[in-house]
């Protein structure tokens, strides 16, 4: 049985840091880009972050500069550091296991086939005021 589980998340005041972490178990691929999406109700969800197998990281405009993507392969464990939060930073945070490298994450939000087939998290929900 494949999962990913995520932690981390929290209520921080703005300027505060948060370090989500995403365990994978079962047999998830080596190959897949292990990436970040958020959501807050009302609105579409947004693709945050992204690590290839090869180690090429991407992030959406609105994090670059704050957050760091990273991925331990032995753990089978991709993170992401989130510093001088924002309280637009608010939302329900997901993990997910994508069948692609070399994309980045805006293109990889925007595969919706993608998207549907991949291995998803539960969520961790972090809040920003």
């Amino acid at each position: 049985h494949v999962q990913l589980v995520e932690s981390g998340g929290g209520s921080v005041e703005a300027g505060g840091s948060l370090r989500l972490s995403c365990v994978a178990s079962g047999d998830v691929p080596s190959s897949y880009a292990r990436t970040w999406f958020r959501q807050v109700p009302g609105k579409e969800r947004e693709g945050v972050a992204a690590i290839d197998s090869m180690g090429q990281i991407s992030y959406v405009d609105s994090v670059k500069g704050r957050f760091v993507i990273s991925r331990d392969n032995a753990k089978n464990t991709h993170y992401l550091q989130m510093n001088n939060l924002k309280p637009e930073d608010t939302g329900m945070y997901y993990c997910a296991a994508l069948g692609a490298t070399g994309l980045p994450i805006s293109t990889l939000a925007a595969n919706h086939r993608l998207l549907a087939v991949g291995i998803w998290g539960l969520g961790t929900q972090v809040t920003v005021s």
